[in-house]
Order: structure tokens, then C-alpha cells, then sequence
């Protein structure tokens, strides 16, 4: 990213989007001209949030090796001159423990009908296990929407494991196409493209030319704090963390600095106290390395302020999901 852009308004895969007042279906486009919506499904930690921001070439959604570290269906935009794709990144289905989850599983489930195709991701390099038997059976029941089964993180895998993976893949369903890719090296990034663009219906393009995401940009930056937060805490942390940005705006006076007030939740004292760290040094770093990610989304200084509430067990907790942006 690294420029200043209106994202708009957050819309659903079943609305087109558009700059206010602006008709995109009177703009030109070429015959054969292809528009529409994929999204990427696959366990947790599959690599879907990276290969989503690989095909578009900006960084939409974050990334983590924690699992479960998407909870928002994301959207982010590949512009082609013969087609719109528009890829939306789903939380890794799970067995759901916290009613988090069961919202997050269910946000999977009503966006894989809503799409015209699906990438159904599997590491190449590890072993088909009954999380994957059961998704794909899932995605059997999609009834006539295509699913491409996508074998990620093939830079991890030797060619033996590679070809090992694709041929196990091949007998866990009965898939529109496999493809092999690295969203890491690059490998068959261009082939995965054609690929789930040639399902996609003839259409007009639903986004303005040059728009990344329709992300309103607290969301993005909340997003870019709980990253920070991700690298490097302990196992019981991740799941718990949630972060709101309360206020975001120009400061009076200057057009070269953006003021973030910003709160993170946790679920309890002692969480509060892993984040915070050692007279406040993990919360500086924190601090530090979000601040530099957003400057890079927003294309301008920020001056980002930090503050650490408890929300006991909010993850169960039907008033405080809502408070913090995860609707029924």
C-alpha cells in the first residue's frame, strides 16, 4: 500500500462497491471482461492471509505463525487487464471452544456461498490430516460453486513431498483444478490467478481502478497493532488479544501527522502484565513496530497511543463480542 486512499464503505461479496456517485457499470471494459469473488478456506495456519496479500501485491490482511490470527473476512482486490478478482480471506476452520469461534466458523461458512469460487489450501508439506477430511468434505456440499484445491507453501517442501501432496490431494476430492504455489517465492502466483479468474463470471469490474481493499482503515490499523502484539507472546495470549481503534484522525493543525488512540483487551491481569513487559519495554516494542507498519498503510507519520483494558472472558461473552466488532 503505501499511499493514501479512501477505502469506502465495507461491503458484502454479494454488493458491488464504488467511489460515492461514481456508476461502474457504465464504465468501458473489454469484451470477455471477467469479475467476481473467490474465497481462500483451509484449516488454521495454512497460509491463506499471505497468499492473499501476494496476489494482490500489498499487505491486506496480517500474518502470524499463530493459528487462528485472521477473524474478519477480509477482502483485498487483484486488478487484471482482462478481469477483477476479488479474493476474500476466511478465518482457518476449527473446532470452535469460545463462542469466537463458533461466529468465526459460521462467518466461513454464509462467505464460501456467497463466492463464485473457492481455494481450498493445504501445506505441502504437511500430511493430510482429519481437519482437511472434514473441510473437504464441507466443500463437497457447496453444490455448483468450483473448488480449487491451492497446495500452499511449496518453498518449505522438496519436490518428493511436493508430488507426494499433490497426488493425496487428488484423491481427497473431486477439485476444479490443483495448483502448487509459493506465495513466498512467487511460484505459480500467475497460474493461480488464471486459474480461479477463468472461474469467474463476465462482468464488470465492482471496484474503482487502483483500490486494494474495502477495509475501513481503523480496521486495517487495529489489525496491524494486534500483529505487533502476535510476535513473540506466549501461547495462551494470542486467542485473547482483541484491539479497537477508538479515535483516528489528522491532528489540528497538521497534515503530516495522523493521532491513533487505540485499546487493547485482554482477558486477564496476567495477560495484561505479559503485554506490558518489564517497566513497559514489550509495550514500547509493540508500540514501535506497529507504528512503523501503519505509517507504511498510511503514507504518513502517526503518533500512536496504546492503552490496556481487561475484558474478562470476552471471547464468551455475547455483549462484549459485539462491543468489540464481532457480530452474530
Amino acid at each position: 500500500m503505501g499511499q493514501n486512499r479512501d477505502v469506502g464503505t465495507p461491503q458484502t461479496p454479494s454488493s458491488p462497491a464504488g467511489l460515492p456517485g461514481e456508476d461502474l457499470t457504465a464504465r468501458p471494459h473489454s469484451p470477455g471482461f471477467r469479475s467476481g469473488f473467490a474465497a481462500f478456506a483451509g484449516r488454521p495456519n495454512v497460509g491463506k492471509s499471505t497468499l492473499m496479500n501476494a496476489l494482490v501485491g500489498s499487505k491486506i490482511a496480517i500474518t502470524s505463525s499463530r493459528p487462528q490470527t485472521t477473524r474478519r473476512a477480509v477482502r483485498g482486490i487483484v486488478h487484471r487487464p482482462d478481469a477483477q478478482l476479488i479474493i476474500v480471506d476466511t478465518p482457518g476452520l476449527h473446532r470452535p471452544r469460545t463462542l469466537l469461534g463458533e461466529r468465526l466458523d459460521s462467518l466461513v461458512r454464509s462467505t464460501l456461498t456467497e463466492v463464485d469460487v473457492v481455494g481450498f489450501c493445504l501445506p505441502a508439506a504437511e500430511r493430510i490430516g482429519p481437519g482437511d477430511k472434514y473441510l473437504a468434505a464441507e466443500l463437497a456440499g457447496l453444490g455448483n460453486t468450483p473448488v480449487v484445491a491451492v497446495v500452499t507453501k511449496t518453498d518449505q517442501a522438496s519436490r518428493q513431498q511436493i508430488a507426494a501432496q499433490l497426488a493425496a490431494v487428488a484423491q481427497l476430492g473431486d477439485w476444479a483444478d490443483i495448483v502448487p504455489v509459493s506465495a513466498v517465492s512467487g511460484y505459480q502466483l500467475d497460474v493461480l490467478g488464471d486459474v480461479l479468474v477463468s472461474h469467474l463470471p463476465e462482468g464488470r469490474p465492482l471496484y474503482p481502478e487502483g483500490e486494494e481493499t474495502d477495509e475501513p482503515e481503523e480496521l486495517l490499523v487495529a489489525e496491524l497493532i494486534r500483529e505487533a502484539i502476535l510476535e513473540g507472546v506466549r501461547d495462551e495470549l494470542p486467542h485473547s488479544i482483541a484491539v479497537v481503534v477508538e479515535e483516528m484522525g489528522l491532528r489540528e493543525g497538521r497534515e503530516d501527522l495522523i493521532d491513533i488512540h487505540a485499546v487493547m483487551y485482554v482477558e486477564r491481569p496476567s495477560q495484561k502484565a505479559i503485554v506490558i513487559g518489564a517497566k513497559g519495554a514489550r509495550l514500547r516494542e509493540v508500540g514501535a513496530r506497529a507504528r512503523q507498519q501503519i505509517e507504511a498503510l498510511l503514507g504518513t507519520r502517526v503518533y500512536l497511543d496504546l492503552r490496556i483494558k481487561i475484558a474478562k472472558d470476552w471471547q464468551r461473552d455475547p455483549k462484549q463480542l459485539r462491543r468489540l466488532g464481532f457480530y452474530d
